[in-house]
């Protein structure tokens, strides 16, 4: 039965807590004591130092060799049996999708157990609780958030390979990436290079796209009032076809734009005539050769009748690199001349993943901090959905042809994914040139992820000093002290100022809310319950494994989330609003077990 004292004991652990959240809350909201710059720095200083030592100190003061290795099959088995339910709903059900089902497996399955889970379960269970959830943190952070990025890696590799080579992926047999490229998430342009080998499977380059630009295009200045003229400088690419999709919220037209006549008479030589390619309102649009953006003044109504996609002509062959109409002809008129196609690609469309809500920016770290927005940025976000049809103008005037507007799934108003006009599915390449693709772009990220150290330094640090009973020196442990003591709540402390920067706290809208909140506080304990009943988890140990699962969903997840653009209002109101009422749920939970 629990006491009074046991609830008082509760609370005393967690309030604190709140009280961090309210004050970073009032101080915004209510106060103006930050701007969004100044509570950006702070949530900067949080993910690079704060959390990171805090994660250290708490694994790497932890007995390594006392684990409790039912507990951890419980909670690995818990995930193992959501990954395996949702694998299956994404191929059986029309309903299912890769991003649903990482959206449901972070809401069912990671909760925020650093934060949240220690200091809570301490005050309910007892200082051995706490050891529990540090074995969680490490599994979290070294195991199931690798997992994660590895599933949205690979969308975004299925994504820039099925809008670049529709009819021809099953032929390439490899990839190559350039080192300045660290993730697939769409955010910048990127260009692929697919040359043919001579048993005519494909070799693709991945690179950023303003790197090729000025390969291929000099820029001239004839005065400050004159603009510039775009010369085609003479290419050493032989058949060479170039074509850009891009997409872009922004109202400004993006630098670097050129005449496409001249291009396709350059590119087709004396072809050129039978070619009669859309033309592009970005033809005569004014260049600043410093700035290197477009005046819009001269843009003559690129955004009311423009083209926000750069269609190939008929004849061209653009996602055909193999064969078909654009396959090209050596001078002599002798086929099977090696083709080079360049793509570009961009999905930059959220305003969460660009300039909107930004709690953890996607930057160098993956994990970045940074608060600030406009609410009409966000109150616009999801509204414009992947589609090829006819789309209204900023004067309201139609705009025809392909307008890629947003690459994935970050709608909320459905549980299912919106169907597309071209359901045909697009063969992949093999699977091992997939996997050696997706290995090396998380490789790249956990490298500059600073969690990923601190989890691995602290886990080799607890090994050495638990075998052998080496004492940290005094120097070092008072230096990581002072900043890990301040990480909790300083971590609640962002958490505020993010709540008190949103125009909403229920973002996706309150049926999509009432589904994730299901997910996060029922459908989770309820798995980790029958999970730690079949491994054999009994008493005090079954209690905590269902509480630690009922627990506010996981930060780290939303950050994903909002850096990929995979539905990051839903993984937002599941930190906010899960944050609001996880105390009261897990003491339900507390006290419904204790009984």
């Amino acid at each position: 039965m629990i006491s009074i004292t046991d609830l008082y004991h509760v609370l005393t652990a967690v309030v604190p807590l709140y009280v961090a959240m309210i004050l970073a809350y009032g101080s915004v909201k209510w106060w103006k004591i930050f701007s969004p710059d100044q509570c950006s720095g702070i949530n900067r200083f949080v993910a690079l130092f704060a959390v990171p030592l805090l994660s250290f100190h708490f694994i790497s003061t932890n007995n390594p060799y006392e684990m409790n290795y039912r507990f951890i099959a419980a909670d690995t088995l818990q995930k193992l049996i959501v990954l395996a339910v949702l694998a299956v709903w994404s191929r059986a059900s029309s309903r299912g999708s890769l991003e649903w089902s990482i959206t449901l497996f972070s809401l069912s399955t990671l909760p925020n157990t650093l934060v949240m889970g220690i200091p809570l379960l301490k005050g309910m269970y007892g200082e051995f609780s706490g050891s529990l959830m540090v074995q969680i943190v490490v599994l979290q952070c070294i195991i199931w958030y690798t997992l994660m990025l590895f599933l949205f890696e690979y969308r975004g590799a299925r994504m820039l390979i099925a809008e670049q080579f529709p009819d021809t992926a099953g032929s390439i047999i490899s990839f190559r990436v350039d080192s300045d490229i660290i993730s697939l998430d769409g955010k910048e342009p990127l260009q692929t290079e697919a040359e043919v080998g001579e048993d005519g499977k494909l070799h693709v380059t991945v690179r950023k796209s303003t790197s090729s630009r000025s390969e291929i295009f000099s820029r001239r200045s004839h005065g400050p009032n004159s603009g510039v003229s775009l010369t085609p400088r003479p290419s050493n690419l032989t058949n060479a076809e170039i074509y850009s999709l891009q997409s872009s919220r922004n109202p400004t037209p993006r630098g670097s734009s050129f005449n496409h006549t001249d291009f396709y008479s350059m590119v087709n030589g004396k072809n050129a005539s039978n070619v009669s390619p859309r033309q592009s309102n970005y033809g005569n649009l004014g260049f600043d050769e410093e700035s290197g953006y477009g005046n819009p003044s001269r843009a003559n109504g690129a955004y009311g009748q423009g083209n926000a996609g750069y269609p190939a002509p008929a004849s061209a062959g653009i996602f055909s690199p193999v064969s078909g109409p654009g396959a090209k002809k050596k001078a002599n008129g002798a086929e099977g001349a090696k083709d080079l196609h360049m793509f570009v690609w961009s999905s930059s469309a959220s305003p969460v993943s660009e300039g909107g809500i930004h709690v953890f920016r996607g930057g160098d770290y993956g994990n970045e901090l940074n608060v600030g927005a406009h609410p009409k940025d966000y109150d616009d976000f999801g509204r414009d959905e992947f589609s090829f049809g006819n789309k209204q103008g900023a004067n309201g005037t139609e705009r025809d042809g392909p307008v890629l507007s947003k690459l994935g799934s970050s709608s909320t108003a459905e549980l299912h994914p919106k169907t597309t006009v071209d359901t045909k599915p697009t063969a992949m390449p093999p699977t091992s040139v997939m996997t050696r693709l997706i290995l090396i772009m998380v490789w790249r990220k956990l490298i500059r992820n600073p969690n990923t150290y601190s989890s691995l330094f602290g886990l080799t640090w607890s090994l050495v000093s638990f075998r052998w009973h080496v004492e940290m020196p005094a120097i070092i442990a008072k230096s990581i002290s002072i900043l890990s003591d301040a990480g909790l709540g300083m971590a609640m402390f962002s958490l505020g100022l993010f709540m008190a920067l949103q125009p909403r706290i229920i973002a996706c809208g309150k049926s999509v809310a009432a589904f994730s909140m299901a997910v996060r506080f029922l459908t989770g304990p309820a798995v980790m319950a029958a999970a730690s009943i079949a491994v054999g988890l009994r008493g005090v140990l079954l209690h905590i494994a269902i509480v630690q699962a009922a627990l506010p969903q996981g930060i780290v997840p939303f950050v994903f989330a909002k850096e990929y653009n995979v539905h990051p209002d839903i993984l937002s109101t599941g930190v906010i609003f899960g944050m609001l009422v996880a105390l009261p749920i897990t003491l339900v939970y507390y006290i419904l077990l204790g009984l």
